[in-house]
């Protein structure tokens, strides 16, 4: 009988090999993988098979299946935005190479609001929710049962009774302890929920590795919000284990909102198999031109978009670039893209947490300490509370703004979204967001590293090699 056991594993470790072989999307996830499930097929099976794919076959199928519908709103919503396109000109190489990677264009006619921290971004929000007039979409990663999620349920339970329709998307994992009685009211009221639902259909049962990590909000077409920030009140530093919490969300007013409302579309689609009737007019903000950028990258795109786009945008910066992230676990790719923008003589600043919440990523950022200081690369560390933010500076006239934290997770297992914001009076506001920031951060020594004891350097190095499943 053991014999057996023992002989299944082991095929099934050879087979699932060949799969990872086929399958994964870095050569060393590919070779980590073939190796400990022909060794060790009795703990790597099972979890190969819940962790392994980087790729979302069953979002990809449904995309496809789902070809004339949401392809066609796509394409409709595309003709009635062509008039705010920014013309190929006043785009960038990173720009045009962004427009490409996620099939959107910049566009015009747009006026944006920088939000620090939770108070601004929730008050904002809750203002958005009270003006619609015809409908909200709504999703975030985590939505907590607690005051500030009690707090937006009820805007939206009134809105979804003056018949405002409500279309409220979280993620299951994310939002695990999200009460019944929560959703179940805001159905009562007539609002329509749903999760994500990443384990339905065939072959997704025991698939838990990918997260809608999006969080966006979306009023009548025309207004939108794109930030950091989940619901709960740990969000608005009301949480003693984190303290103040840092974050940073936006405001977009204008055409570029329609981009967020198609990405929505697309996510509802997967998770209820119906497409939304919304409306697809754009309507240009009276008191900004802003050229804007929304793009959704995530595990069903054929390429890895969130990584080449960043690396790509690093690869063009010629005066600075201002990373803010509470997770810094990237690819080879990405830190040799920094190293060689400092190198240069690009000014390279990473800002993360001083006190990270996960073990594994605060030790495994100590690992690109060492060399990257040599090239010219500075590491903050945010002393203020726990920084949760996720935002780039390029040079004196770009920003981003979005989801995508700087791991293996953002760029190739989550659903993320971003917004790119080509405008200096902008870009200004978000550097002078990072200055402040700055002057509460200490900056990482270069010997910071090699003067801990052996067994923490061991610990970062172990953490390090985690870093493709973090």
């Amino acid at each position: 009988m053991w014999f057996s056991v023992f002989l299944v594993f082991h095929v099934l470790g050879f087979v699932s090999s060949v799969h990872s072989i086929m399958t994964t999307r870095t050569t060393q996830g590919a070779i980590a993988w073939a190796i400990s499930l022909n060794t060790l097929p009795y703990l790597t099976v099972p979890a190969y098979w819940i962790l392994g794919r980087s790729r979302f076959q069953g979002y990809v199928t449904a995309r496809q299946g789902a070809d004339t519908g949401i392809r066609s709103v796509g394409i409709a919503a595309g003709k009635k935005v062509a008039d705010y396109r920014v013309s190929i000109d006043e785009v960038s190489h990173a720009g045009r190479a962004a427009e490409n990677l996620v099939s959107m264009p910049y566009l015009n006619g747009n006026s944006v609001q920088l939000l620090v921290d939770g108070d601004a971004t929730f008050d904002s929000i809750l203002e958005g929710i009270d003006a619609a007039e015809t409908y909200i979409l709504f999703q975030f990663f985590i939505v907590h049962d607690d005051e500030i999620g009690r707090k937006i349920q009820s805007h939206l339970i009134a809105k979804a009774k003056q018949g405002v329709k409500v279309y409220f998307l979280y993620d299951e994992i994310g939002s695990l302890d999200l009460t019944a009685n929560y959703k179940n009211e805001l159905r009562a009221a007539g609002a329509e929920v749903s999760a994500f639902n990443t384990r339905q259909g065939k072959g997704n049962r025991f698939q838990i590795n990918f997260r809608n990590h999006r969080k966006v909000v979306v009023v009548d077409g025309a207004v939108a919000w794109v930030g950091g920030h989940n619901v709960g009140d740990e969000y608005l530093s009301k949480d003693p284990k984190f303290g103040h919490w840092r974050d940073t969300h936006m405001r977009i007013v204008g055409p570029a909102a329609l981009a967020c409302q198609l990405s929505f579309i697309e996510d509802w689609n997967w998770a209820t198999g119906n497409i939304l009737e919304l409306d697809w007019t754009p309507k240009p903000s009276s008191d900004g031109n802003v050229p804007v950028l929304i793009a959704p990258t995530g595990p069903a795109d054929e390429l890895e978009t969130a990584g080449l786009m960043f690396m790509h945008a690093i690869n063009s910066a010629t005066e600075r670039i201002w990373i803010a992230t509470p997770y810094f676990v990237p690819d080879e790719g990405i830190v040799h893209a920094l190293q060689l923008a400092g190198l240069r003589g690009v000014d390279v600043r990473i800002l993360i947490p001083d006190k990270a919440d996960q073990l594994l990523v605060g030790l495994a950022a100590y690992a690109y300490l060492e060399d990257s200081t040599r090239t010219g690369v500075h590491f903050y560390r945010y002393l203020d509370g726990f920084l949760h933010e996720k935002v780039m500076l390029l040079d004196h006239k770009a920003a981003t703004i979005g989801t995508a934290n700087f791991d293996n997770r953002s760029f190739r297992l989550n659903f993320e979204i971003t917004a790119m914001i080509k405008d200096a009076d902008f870009a200004e506001q978000v550097a002078q967001m990072f200055e402040r920031d700055f002057e509460k951060s200490r900056v990482m020594k270069e010997d910071e590293y090699e003067t801990k004891p052996f067994w923490f350097r061991f610990g970062v190095r172990l953490a390090r090699l985690t870093s493709p499943v973090q």
